[in-house]
């Protein structure tokens, strides 16, 4: 019987295991995992740029093992998002995996576990604190899942919604800082707190740009819908510009000495990337913002922000 047992489960689990992969092409393209590398390496050497400003910075070995974690935990909120967004994808996305049946729900909660343990189990090499919050990181995707189901409020106010759901960037961001601490690539100063608003605006400034629209689409979440597409366009290049500011008021490459002089004032000259995508939007007739210029915008900004760190000595 156990013979039996075991040959009928290693079909299915060969079976599963291509769903899960085939789920992982279609939601989780290259470029998410591009921007997950660049988010940690660009976070990581600005927070230790600016608390450890004598001390030159490179990737280490705990910083290849939290950017993995960090791949594998975002791959874990997509997961969490198909599942909760199940009902709205019915209606707006039919084409999605879970909806066509391409991947069911079980599926899903296996991979889900099992990357939940491995995440931990990693960071925990690097860290008790690590691992503490990269589980604080993984309940709170959870959390979330519960309170959409019991709040409609959550589920339909987009702004509403944003506030509920936008602080699992931010135990992301605090997990690879407070981990890059404990490894000692980053100093525990007060000041690196604030580089969580250089890496929230970059984001946002996205956020606002993919879900913004002069048409009225009833029922889908945009934030146009509660803004007006002015005003969601506006508070998109406005988050750009926090961004910006803040980096420069914090890194402040006037006190950098060498190429990063340089370096550190090109994220000034990146906010022409966005000013051009709002000024096309008023411009044109396009019903639908232009995210290209945004995602653009994130991934310069990340890659200055990590040729900056790589170069800085203070003057």
């Amino acid at each position: 019987m156990t013979g039996i047992a075991e040959t009928a489960f290693r079909p299915g689990l060969f079976v599963s295991l291509g769903r899960i992969g085939r789920f992982t092409r279609v939601m989780y393209k290259p470029h998410y995992l591009l921007y997950g590398v660049l988010w940690v390496l660009a976070l990581e050497g600005t927070a230790a740029l600016v608390s450890r400003p004598d001390t030159p910075w490179h990737p280490t070995g705990a910083t290849v093992a939290r950017i993995a974690i960090v791949a594998v935990v975002l791959l874990y909120l997509r997961m969490v998002d198909e599942q909760k967004d199940l009902e709205y994808d019915r209606v707006h996305n039919p084409d999605r995996p879970l909806v066509t049946g391409a991947v069911s729900a079980a599926e899903l909660r296996m991979s889900m576990g099992a990357i939940a343990f491995g995440a931990i189990a990693a960071s925990l090499l690097l860290s008790i604190g690590s691992a503490l919050m990269i589980a604080a990181v993984l309940g709170y995707g959870l959390l979330l899942w519960g309170l959409e189901r019991l709040s409609e409020s959550v589920r339909t106010n987009i702004l509403l919604n944003l506030v509920v759901t936008y602080p699992v960037q931010l135990l992301v961001t605090a997990y690879a800082v407070l981990s890059a601490i404990d490894t000692g690539e980053v100093g525990g100063r007060w000041r690196t707190a604030l580089v969580a608003v250089v890496f929230a605006g970059a984001f946002l400034q996205f956020e606002f740009a993919r879900k913004t629209s002069r048409s009225n689409r009833p029922g889908e979440l945009l934030y146009s819908n509660a803004l007006g597409a002015n005003g969601s366009a506006a508070a998109s290049m406005l988050f750009a510009v926090v961004a910006v500011v803040c980096e420069v008021a914090v890194v402040q490459p006037w006190t950098l000495g060498g190429a990063a002089v340089v370096i550190g004032w090109i994220p000034l000259a990146l906010l022409l990337i966005p000013a051009v995508g709002a000024w096309r939007f008023r411009r044109s007739d396009d019903a639908q913002y232009p995210v290209v210029p945004a995602v653009l915008f994130i991934l310069s900004l990340y890659l200055v922000l990590i040729g900056q760190a790589v170069v800085a000595t203070r003057s």
